[in-house]
């Protein structure tokens, strides 16, 4: 059975107190790690999943794949860049779309979480964080999202031309891995974008935890310094 941070032994708990002292407890520990897994999951799942979460914000923004911006160019010097911006468009829609069906799979690996876990947490770096959710949740919620990106991204007429030419582009090695499909390449950068924007909350509450608000986030991150 898999083992919780509330029921962590004494002795993998002193390796950290003198970083914060005697006052520290396994029920602090606890409780911060798990609200700064809660506060990281629920700010980018509210920032993303939501009109213009990543169409308006230029860290997670889904551009077109680099291969294809000589290909963008000369559609655009045929008129066809409103097509070309409605694909953008609809890429980014689609993330937007898909992000909310990530809480309840966020929500869960917080409540999994084992004792290697919050150790690692606590001790690892700005993004620890993001890497526990990514080694949690990416593979299942990849499988969650693609339908979502699929069926918002069907309706854009320059979507199987897309793939049609990514496929093209693979055969002569140009395109890797999921890149050559729309779908699977709008789900792999809404997953990005999900944890990126979770690190950056992760980052806010390491470099200034006194100011997140939380007396316990204060508590048990403010000695990490």
């Amino acid at each position: 059975m898999q083992r919780r941070l509330v029921i962590a032994s004494a002795p993998a708990l002193l390796l950290l107190r003198p970083a914060w002292g005697l006052s520290l407890t396994e029920g602090d520990a606890n409780a911060g790690i798990r609200t700064a897994l809660e506060r990281g999951a629920n700010a980018a799942v509210a920032l993303l999943g939501k009109p213009d979460g990543f169409l308006g914000n230029p860290l997670v923004k889904i551009e077109l794949p680099g291969y294809l911006k000589d290909a963008a160019r000369l559609l655009r010097s045929t008129g066809q860049g409103t097509k070309l911006d409605d694909l953008v468009t609809a890429m980014n829609r689609a993330a937007e779309a898909a992000v909310p069906a990530a809480k309840p799979l966020l929500v869960k690996a917080v409540k999994d979480m084992s004792v290697e876990d919050g150790l690692k947490i606590l001790k690892g770096g700005d993004d620890s964080v993001t890497q526990f959710f990514a080694g949690k949740t990416r593979e299942p919620l990849h499988v969650q999202f693609l339908p979502i990106v699929t069926k918002a991204t069907e309706k854009v007429s320059l979507a199987d031309k897309y793939n049609a030419v990514a496929k093209k582009a693979a055969g002569f090695g140009l395109v890797k891995g999921d890149d050559a499909n729309i779908q699977q390449y709008v789900t792999g950068k809404a997953l990005d974008g999900l944890y990126r924007i979770i690190g950056e909350e992760e980052k806010k509450i390491r470099k200034d935890p006194v100011g997140t608000g939380s007396a316990i986030l204060k508590k048990v991150f403010g000695g990490l310094g």
